[in-house]
């Protein structure tokens, strides 16, 4: 029989369909796998630095900017959402707000060979791009202007990706905090305000504790699939200590999370045959300059990394009501996953 599941954090309902139960090989992909075969044309690679805007950092053993020798290299959007000059100044038009696109969008280029999946690469690469997505998150902060930013990942044409198929993600500052970052302060903030501790740690001991849900785990980080999971096989990675900020790690900790995010993303490439995916940081807001309502996020809220392959589609029912309806209990799909042999060292 169907259940409905309530998620503790956001108080979002979703719709467990065990009738309609599917297993990894029932899901047919939403869009194929991208192909590496655009190596000769790919601007991201290696040696063809001056196809893309000067870069913002790189992570470099040898060799000038802008010039080969790169390991991880962040670059500008070449067509940004939104734009780094200007002033923000708000204004009212009769009963609405508005204010310029003021932000940042960068492109975090993750290797400088011609791979897609950031599974692909080894360890002490993601390593080196979690490095980078330090490096950025704090330096964006530094500008006033900014309140958060967002990073994320699309792998594949049914997650969002564009046309480029090189291991890339994106971050983008933006003045204003997003929706779905402020549902989840607003029920860390009410949890630790009722029970005096992080809803995040909670979860994450009784999700160790019963196992049932536990997909991947590692000496500082694990890998759940959410009591309410919004799709099959979504995943949430969260670090064991409490921590509010992404880039607040330490140095132990980024070396264990990159080894886990590729036995992650490995199980996940091989149980449902490289499925296109998002993968989006959710970290605690700039507060350098205005901690505004989240003064006390270092103590309510946790820093997690959430990851959505994208099995199925949402449709009018989950548009008008706000619900998911996930064909695949997050149990079973923990279960699976655990079962997964992989390679991890390749």
């Amino acid at each position: 029989m169907p259940e409905l599941r309530k998620d503790p954090i956001v108080g979002r309902w979703v719709i467990i369909a065990t009738d309609r139960a599917r297993r990894p090989d029932q899901f047919a992909p939403l869009s194929p796998a991208p192909t590496t075969d655009s190596a000769d044309a790919c601007p991201f690679c290696e040696g063809r630095e001056a196809k893309t805007p000067p870069e913002i950092f790189a992570v470099r053993p040898s060799g000038a900017a802008n010039q080969s020798g790169w390991t991880v290299r962040v670059v500008p959007a070449d067509d940004p959402i939104l734009r780094i000059e200007g002033q923000l100044t708000r204004k009212g038009r009769g009963m609405y707000d508005l204010m310029p696109g003021i932000g940042a969008h960068e492109l975090v280029i993750e290797s400088p060979r011609h791979v897609a999946n950031l599974a692909d690469l080894p360890a002490p690469q993601i390593e080196q791009v979690l490095g980078a997505y330090v490096s950025r998150l704090s330096d964006l902060e530094r500008d006033a202007r900014f309140k958060y930013a967002l990073l994320f990942k699309n792998y594949g044409r049914a997650a969002g990706a564009g046309t480029l198929v090189h291991a890339h993600s994106e971050i983008m500052a933006m003045p204003v905090n997003p929706v779905r970052l402020k549902d989840e302060l607003h029920g860390a903030r009410q949890y630790f305000e009722l029970k005096e501790r992080c809803i995040f740690c909670d979860l994450l001991r009784q999700e160790v504790e019963s196992g049932r849900r536990l997909a991947v785990e590692s000496r500082d980080f694990v890998a759940i699939t959410p009591f309410a999971s919004r799709f099959p096989f979504e995943l949430w990675v969260l670090p064991r200590r409490h921590a509010a900020d992404f880039t607040t790690m330490t140095s132990a900790e980024r070396t264990d999370l990159a080894g886990l995010l590729k036995a992650t993303l490995l199980r996940l490439r091989q149980a449902l045959r490289d499925p296109p995916y998002n993968f989006i940081l959710h970290t605690a807001p700039f507060r350098r300059h205005k901690p505004g309502a989240w003064h006390t996020v270092d103590e309510d809220f946790h820093w997690h990394i959430e990851i959505m392959p994208r099995l199925t589609r949402v449709a009018g029912f989950e548009w008008g009501s706000g619900f998911y309806i996930n064909p695949t209990p997050p149990e079973e799909a923990a279960k699976f996953l655990r079962e997964v042999e992989v390679a991890t060292h390749v």
